[in-house]
């Protein structure tokens, strides 16, 4: 038995496979499915990661820790991929980026997968350049409902806002108290057209969740969302 300090790039165990999903216009983008180890999931998250063209992708450090961390601890799965023409470690997908309109095709491969695969209680978890893309196109998807980390509020319209109302879908924006884009206050104000949005303010976190204590805050309050009987996360696992 060893206890580990659940910290930084720590990458606690889980099932780790590279994947690829084919988009309705042809092209191929890579991913990689971490899954909890000896049991099924109890809950999965489609994450999808911040803009691209200025260095947002598959491996940007929250989306990569939820990964390393959440399987272990709660049973929960995580997707990640790379949208069209972005480039990880794990590889580049095909296309060029689009500005968040073809990039709907990038979603629904994504869902077509986890639905092919029979995981569970699929959730959206965008960051940044994500959140535009889960809310955009996930109101009428097969999903629980979308987590949204550092929303900018840039490319959604109060017209596409308004989509989820009446879903049953929740939405939970995590909004760091420092955002470049969008603060809490300013949140509450521009999300008044999705009826019940929740927004969350995270007390000394800034747009891209710098720091130990920004990251377990984020993610705790991801945790209490989706698996609440795991939240709050602990700071160290014995295994």
């Amino acid at each position: 038995m060893i206890e580990i300090d659940i910290r930084s790039g720590v990458e606690l165990p889980s099932i780790r496979e590279e994947i690829t999903l084919h988009t309705a216009d042809g092209l191929t983008l890579v991913g990689e499915l971490a899954l909890p180890v000896g049991k099924q999931p109890i809950a999965t998250l489609l994450t999808l990661h911040p803009l691209p063209t200025h260095g947002g992708f598959m491996d940007s450090h929250i989306l990569r820790k939820l990964a390393n961390r959440l399987p272990a601890l709660t049973g929960v799965a995580v997707l990640r991929f790379n949208t069209r023409g972005t480039t990880s470690p794990r590889g580049t997908s095909d296309g060029e980026f689009d500005g968040g309109v073809a990039e709907r095709f990038d979603l629904d491969a994504a869902l077509a997968f986890l639905e092919s695969r029979g995981l569970p209680n699929i959730w959206l978890l965008g960051w940044s350049f994500g959140t535009e893309l889960a809310l955009k196109y996930g109101y009428d998807k097969n999903v629980r409902g979308a987590i949204l980390l550092s929303p900018p509020l840039h490319r959604t319209s109060e017209e596409e806002l308004r989509n989820w109302n009446g879903t049953n879908k929740p939405v939970i924006a995590i909004v760091p108290e420092f955002d470049d884009y969008l603060v809490p206050e300013a949140a509450v104000e521009r999300f008044v057209p999705l009826q019940g949005a929740q927004i969350v303010a995270i007390d000394d976190a800034k747009h891209l969740w710098v720091g130990e204590n920004a990251t377990k805050s984020v993610i705790d309050e991801v945790v209490r969302v989706v698996a609440p009987e795991f939240f709050p996360l602990p700071t160290h696992y014995r295994g």
